[in-house]
């Protein structure tokens, strides 16, 4: 069964499948990780997008990298 995206428990380990989406869960799960300076914007989701085997900690420490 593929992840909840919308309700499902986001944890560092959560790994992105092919039905990643950018919803308010996975924004609460980052903003949580990054502050609240996070946001998404294009060149961050298709830097998501062109990935394989990605965690979420993967694409919080990613845009933590990426704003410093």
């Amino acid at each position: 069964m593929a992840f909840d995206w919308h309700s499902g428990p986001i944890t560092r380990t959560t790994a992105l499948d092919k039905n990643y989406r950018n919803t308010q869960n996975v924004r609460r799960f980052l903003v949580s990780e990054c502050g609240e300076a996070f946001k998404f914007d294009r060149p961050f989701m298709a830097w998501i997008k062109r990935q394989d085997s990605l965690t979420m900690g993967d694409v919080a420490d990613e845009w933590l990298r990426q704003k410093r």
